[in-house]
Formats: structure tokens, C-alpha cells, sequence
């Protein structure tokens, strides 16, 4: 028993030594330290080793031009003023706030909206300095960086992101930032994202030149493939089959004019609501996306069908009412025709009693000529003379002067019919040549009988076409 205690008691002693040596090696690597200089101030530039590991992506936004993804970023440099030990294995791991009392490199992201470095249960933040003063610092934050997308394939695109790594103040004559050699990026094989697929990536750097100076900025690009499952579940296909619904109203009696507009108007509301969805989720762009093309093609479709049952219901109704007024035209015209048989000659006495009331009544030759009147002969009782309607005799005095009102005078147009009616009768004329042409449809269940064929063959036609342009480029 004594043995191990004196075991422990020297143990402990040699463990309180150890602390007390490596507390007075910090105070002492401190001492005299300045943390406004960068390591080898006024030498050759530093180099600064950069090192990702990403953790999660966690999203894409189409509407803010961003993604969030989570990460680790390590940073290694050389700094001899932070020396201890001339074994090289030999290393202190410290919290992040020893990163305050020492120099550490001004990196940022260029393109980050937003981040935050995480603090459960405390800052997700170390220092780890070697015995030849060898620096890592680490951190694990989440970041909100833009990425500016191209979405004239949406959602049949390829989208390329970017984490874009620079110092913000030191040039490229201080301070050279460079890709860890072997392990620069790690971790994006174990990545799954719901919408996209990580088809490549790849680390570059160039030198970013600014008023202030030339900046080293480090690249790592990552090129997002766009899975089309969750969009043909939830746009392709109900597009489809609302456009098939549609063609049913081809199958339906052409009497039934409540059923076909209902199922008509149905169909082009919900592509509307389908149109709408899909918007929403998208930022206000200008240019024409895939997605749109194939929903205005399909509520092209969906309207083409309510408008082929328009001409439908003209063509049987008008066809109906100008038989009807035809009829109704010849029954008028065989009555006309009997009744003015039997008046011939009681019509005929009548003129004669006319023309010698108007000899009587117009004893003035320079105006009877000029007289006009009207005769209304009464329907039920043709025995009686008719009535007959003088005009008003004129003064002897405007007729020697030569006085004559306007209504008792007809003027002819010397020019003819106004050029405006000479262009509504052409028009009218070319309307009927045309109208004479258009082959005239006897039967209008023809008409449905053709749409069943012809709306199904160009929807296909068109299907073919837009997959084969746009998958050809994926």
C-alpha cells in the first residue's frame, strides 16, 4: 500500500509539473508577442494552407439565388515566433480563445450572405500548435453563400456553386492562400441532397485584382445536377392527364352544352392553379424557363379544346337557324305570291283614280311634276280608293325666282359611292369569295371526330420534341 502510494503522489507531482511547465511555456511563447505582425513581417510572403470538409448541404433556394451548407475549415501556416519544442510531433491543442491573443489570417468568404459559427456546447473552435511552430486553426460554422443559377433547362439544368475563399486585407505580396495538397476538399462523397445530385467538383484558385491590390482567392466548385422525379410527380404528369381529361369532352354529345363547357372550364382553371404553383417557387424572372414552355403548351391544349367545342355549338346552331330562316322565308314569300294574285286588278283601278286625283289637284304644270306622294293601300278592305299624300303646295313666287327647298330636289353625287363604302363592299365581296371557298361541314359530329384524332397526335408530337431537346443537353 505504500508503495503505490508513493506512485501516485509522484505521478501527481509530475502531472502538476507537466501543467505548470506547459502554462509557463504559453505565458512565455506570449511574452513579447505582437499580434498586429504577421509571421515573418517584411520577408517573403506567408502561405496559407486551406482545407475543407463539408458536413451537410442543407439547402437550395431558387428564389434567394443561394444555398447553406455546413462545414468544417482548417487553416495551417507557420508561425516561428510561436516555437517551443524541437520535436515537431510534439503539439498543444487549445480552445478558440487563445485565437484572440495570437495572429491569425483574415480569411473570408466572398460570396456568403450569412453565417454563424456554432457554439454547442462551446464555440466549435481549437488551435493545435506544433513544437516547431506549426499552426492549424479549425472551425465548424454554417454559411449562406449566393449562387447566381442559370434556369432556362429548369428543373431539367445543371447549376454550378461556388465557396469562394480570400483574405480580406492582406495582398498577395503578404499573404498567399493555397489548397491543402492531397486533402484540400473531403467529404463530398457521403453527400445527399433531396433535390440535386453532386455530379462533380473540383478546387481552382486565381488572383482576384481590386483598387486595393491583387488578392489570392481559392475556388471550390460544385457542379448540381436537378433530379426531375418530385417534378414529374407533381407537374409533368397531373399536366398530362389534365390535357387527356380534356380530350373527353370529344366523346360527349354535342347537345350537351353544360357537361362539355363544365368539364372544359375545369380543365383550364386547373392548369392555371398548376401554373401558379409552380411560379411560386421560382424567382421573377424575365427570360422563358423549360417548365414554362411545356405548362403554356398544355393550357394551349386545354383551351384549343373548349374553343373546338365553341365552333361546334356555331356550327350546328347556325346551321339549324338559317334553315329555319330559310323556311320561314319561303312560306312568307308563297303567301306574298297568292296574295298579290288576287289584288292585280283591284291595284291596277286604284293607279288610274291616283293618277287623275293628281291631274286634278295639280293644276300647275312646272310643279306637278315635281310632286311627290305616298300611297298606302289597307290590307283588309282593297275595294277602297287609296289614300293618297300630297306634298305642300309652293308659293308662285319661288317658283318664278327659282326658289326651291332642299327636299324638293334629289342631287346626284358626282363622285359616286363614298370611298369608305367602296372599301366596306370589296371587303364584303372578298369575305363571301373566301366564305365560298371554306369547305361547309354537313355533319358536326365530324368536327369531334376529327379533334380525337388530331389533338392526341400533336400533344405526342410535341412530348417527343421537348424531351429530346432538353434531356439531349443534360
Amino acid at each position: 500500500m505504500t508503495k503505490i502510494f508513493f506512485f501516485y503522489h509522484f505521478r501527481c507531482q509530475d502531472t502538476v509539473e507537466r501543467f505548470r511547465n506547459v502554462t509557463d511555456t504559453i505565458d512565455g511563447l506570449l511574452q513579447g508577442y505582437d499580434i498586429r505582425l504577421r509571421p515573418s513581417f517584411g520577408d517573403e510572403p506567408l502561405n496559407i494552407g486551406i482545407e475543407v470538409i463539408l458536413a451537410s448541404f442543407d439547402s437550395i433556394s431558387e428564389v434567394n439565388m443561394d444555398y447553406t451548407i455546413t462545414m468544417y475549415l482548417n487553416q495551417y501556416w507557420r508561425d516561428d515566433r510561436l516555437q517551443f519544442s524541437d520535436n515537431i510531433n510534439e503539439s498543444m491543442t487549445l480552445t478558440g480563445e487563445f485565437a484572440e491573443r495570437i495572429w491569425v489570417p483574415d480569411t473570408f468568404l466572398a460570396n456568403d450572405k450569412n453565417s454563424y459559427l456554432h457554439d454547442v456546447t462551446e464555440k466549435n473552435q481549437m488551435i493545435r500548435i506544433y513544437g516547431n511552430g506549426s499552426i492549424v486553426y479549425g472551425m465548424r460554422f454554417t454559411t449562406t453563400l449566393a449562387c447566381m443559377m442559370d434556369l432556362h433547362n429548369y428543373p431539367l439544368d445543371e447549376q454550378e456553386c461556388t465557396v469562394e475563399i480570400e483574405s480580406y486585407g492582406y495582398t498577395t505580396d503578404d499573404l498567399v492562400l493555397q489548397w491543402l495538397q492531397n486533402k484540400a476538399v473531403s467529404g463530398v462523397d457521403q453527400l445527399e441532397l433531396p433535390q440535386f445530385s453532386i455530379v462533380k467538383y473540383h478546387a481552382g484558385h486565381w488572383i482576384e485584382k481590386l483598387l486595393t491590390g491583387d488578392y489570392k482567392r481559392l475556388s471550390l466548385y460544385f457542379t448540381l445536377r436537378r433530379n426531375i422525379g418530385y417534378f414529374i410527380f407533381q407537374t409533368y404528369l397531373p399536366s398530362i392527364l389534365i390535357v387527356m381529361l380534356s380530350w373527353v369532352s370529344f366523346w360527349i354529345n354535342h347537345e350537351a352544352t353544360s357537361a362539355r363547357v363544365a368539364l372544359g372550364i375545369t380543365t383550364v382553371l386547373t392548369m392555371t392553379t398548376i401554373s401558379n404553383g409552380v411560379r411560386s417557387s421560382l424567382p421573377r424572372i424575365s427570360y422563358v424557363k423549360a417548365i414554362d414552355i411545356y405548362l403554356v403548351m398544355c393550357f394551349v391544349f386545354v383551351f384549343a379544346a373548349l374553343l373546338e367545342y365553341a365552333a361546334v355549338n356555331y356550327t350546328y346552331w347556325g346551321a339549324r337557324a338559317k334553315r329555319k330562316a330559310k323556311r320561314l322565308r319561303e312560306r312568307a314569300n308563297s303567301v306574298r305570291k297568292a296574295r298579290d294574285d288576287g289584288e292585280v286588278m283591284n291595284n291596277s283601278n286604284a293607279y288610274d283614280t291616283m293618277e287623275m286625283r293628281e291631274v286634278r289637284m295639280s293644276p300647275m304644270l312646272g310643279i306637278r311634276n315635281s310632286q311627290s306622294f305616298n300611297m298606302e293601300l289597307e290590307d283588309g278592305n282593297a275595294q277602297e280608293p287609296p289614300n293618297i299624300r300630297m306634298a305642300p303646295v309652293l308659293p308662285r313666287t319661288y317658283i318664278t325666282h327659282g326658289y326651291l327647298p332642299s327636299n324638293m330636289l334629289r342631287r346626284r353625287n358626282s363622285n359616286g359611292v363614298p370611298k369608305r363604302k367602296k372599301f366596306l363592299s370589296n371587303f364584303k365581296q372578298r369575305a363571301k369569295s373566301i366564305r365560298v371557298k371554306i369547305p361547309r361541314v354537313q355533319d358536326v359530329n365530324t368536327i369531334d371526330k376529327y379533334a380525337r384524332l388530331v389533338f392526341p397526335l400533336l400533344f405526342l408530337v410535341f412530348n417527343g420534341a421537348y424531351w429530346a431537346v432538353y434531356l439531349s443537353q443534360v
